[in-house]
C-alpha cells in the first residue's frame, strides 16, 4: 500500500463521516455562510447564522437592507464591515447577473464580490455535489505535514497538489477529513502528535519545529 493509501485509510477510520460544519439548508445561506467564516471558526458563523438566517431569508432582504444594520448584526464575527459589505454586492450581483439563483460554475462564482477560490470550491462540492479540493488553513497545514505538499507551496499549489495525488472520487470526502484533521487533531499550535496514526508520514514527527 502506498504512501497516499495509507493516509486516506487511516482518515477513513478517524472521520468516516467527516462533512462540512457550516449550518446552512440552500445555497445561499451556504454562500454566505462561507463568506463569514474568513479568520473566523465555524462554530462563530453557526452562532452568527442561528439568528441572522431566520432574519434574512432571501437575497432581497441583504440587498435592500441599510448597510450599517447589516454590518451590526454581523459585528459578532470578524471583518465584520468587509463582510456585510461583500454579501450585499454579491447578492446584488447574483440578482442581476444569474437570475437570483447562486451560480453552479467555478467562475462565475469567483466574479462575485468577496468570493474566492477556496469559498468557490466549497459551494460547488458541498451544495453541487462537484469533486473539489477546497484549500483552507486547515487543509493546508495538514498537506504540508503530511508531505503531500511544500511548506512554502501557495494555497493554489496545494490545491494543484492534492488533485494529482488523490483520486478525483476523494477529492470532497478528503478535502473535510483534512479539515476535521487539522481542527481536532493536527493542530496549529499543541497538535496532538503522540499516539497519531498519521505520524509516520509526518515532516514534523516529534513535533519539533511545527509549522
Amino acid at each position: 500500500m502506498g504512501r497516499v493509501d495509507d493516509i486516506l485509510l487511516e482518515l477513513d477510520q478517524l472521520y468516516p463521516e467527516a462533512h462540512c460544519e457550516l449550518n446552512h439548508t440552500n445555497a445561499l445561506e451556504l454562500l454566505i455562510a462561507v463568506m463569514l467564516s474568513a479568520q473566523t471558526t465555524d462554530a462563530s458563523v453557526n452562532r452568527l447564522t442561528a439568528t441572522l438566517f431566520k432574519q434574512y431569508r432571501s437575497l432581497e432582504d441583504y440587498i435592500h437592507v441599510p448597510p450599517e444594520t447589516l454590518e451590526q448584526d454581523l459585528r459578532q464575527i470578524g471583518l465584520f464591515k468587509n463582510k456585510a459589505r461583500n454579501i450585499q454586492a454579491a447578492c446584488a450581483a447574483i440578482r442581476s447577473r444569474y437570475n437570483g439563483r447562486v451560480p453552479a460554475s467555478q467562475d462565475a462564482l469567483e466574479s462575485l464580490p468577496g468570493v474566492g477560490r477556496k469559498t468557490a470550491n466549497v459551494v460547488l462540492s458541498v451544495w453541487f455535489g462537484e469533486d473539489r479540493i477546497a484549500v483552507d488553513t486547515h487543509v493546508s497545514r495538514v498537506a504540508k505535514r503530511l508531505k503531500l505538499a511544500y511548506a512554502k507551496d501557495t494555497p493554489e499549489k496545494v490545491e494543484a497538489k492534492l488533485m494529482r495525488k488523490l483520486p478525483r472520487q476523494r477529492w470532497s470526502k478528503t478535502h473535510h477529513q483534512f479539515i476535521f484533521f487539522g481542527r481536532y487533531h493536527c493542530t496549529a499550535r499543541n497538535p496532538k502528535c503522540e499516539g497519531c496514526p498519521l505520524k509516520k508520514h509526518c515532516r514534523f514527527p516529534n513535533h519539533l519545529k511545527v509549522r
